[in-house]
Order: structure tokens, then sequence, then C-alpha cells
């Protein structure tokens, strides 16, 4: 999988919405996974550890050239359907109520990649279409 390059319709299951300042030099994608990163500031979600997963982002924000916290962004927490990652780190329906972790800001897998990854939430469902992820950063 690679990460995505437009906005994306991501399927859902009820959500929440939140605003927060967008990180420095950052493309955000409706509908892709939206991390805090260790500053405090929302940025597309990405292999990286420190992140919190907030949810995704509500619209497309582009933060390019632009200082942290220079603009605002939203994102809605809930249920989320992302792309499964592939090979020993695919999930399964064995895997549901299990935490799965960030790979890009469209794609989740089972492990934390030998540490180099963060949580995105607990899985919830898995289907031929992909990964449903509880995303909630206050759980």
């Amino acid at each position: 999988m690679t990460a995505a390059t437009a906005d994306r319709a991501t399927p859902q299951r009820g959500a929440c919405r939140r605003s927060y300042d967008m990180a420095a030099n950052k493309i955000a994608y409706k509908g892709t996974i939206a991390v805090l990163n260790a500053s405090g500031f929302a940025q597309p979600g990405t292999t990286a550890t420190g992140l919190k997963a907030l949810g995704v982002f509500r619209s497309q924000y582009d933060n390019t050239g632009g200082a942290n916290g220079a603009i605002d962004c939203e994102a809605d927490r809930g249920i989320f359907r992302f792309e499964n990652s592939t090979s020993g780190d695919l999930i399964t329906i064995a895997d549901i109520g299990e935490l799965c972790y960030i790979v890009d800001d469209q794609t989740v897998a089972k492990t934390d990649g030998s540490g180099a990854r963060s949580a995105a939430g607990k899985i919830d469902d898995v289907d031929a279409s992909g990964v449903w992820v509880r995303i909630d950063p206050t759980n």
C-alpha cells in the first residue's frame, strides 16, 4: 500500500468532530488518518512512534509553507474503514478487539513493525474491503 495522494471517501460508523492546529508543511487529505504529533499538532498518519490517532480528516488541509498552527483542521472520531496491510501484518477477523497500527494515512497493520509504528485504534471489524478501526484518543 502507499500513502494517499488525493481525498478519499472513507466509510464510517458514527463520528464526533474536533478541531486541531495543523502541523507545519503538511498536506492532509479528506478521509485519511489524522494524528497528533509529539509537538501537539495534527498531521497525516505515517510510520512513526509517538503519534496519537485522532480520527480522519474532515476535509483537505494544505499547510504547505505554513508554520505549526498556521491553519486549523477538523478530524472526526469514530469507526472508519481503512486499507489492510499485507503479508505478516495482514489483519484478520481473529484480530477483532486488538490494537492495530498506522502504516500510512490510509493503511493499518497487525503489528507495531518492531516498535516503529504508533497505534491507530481498536479493530472493530474486518471485511473484504478493509479493516474497521475505532479511533478515539480519549479511550
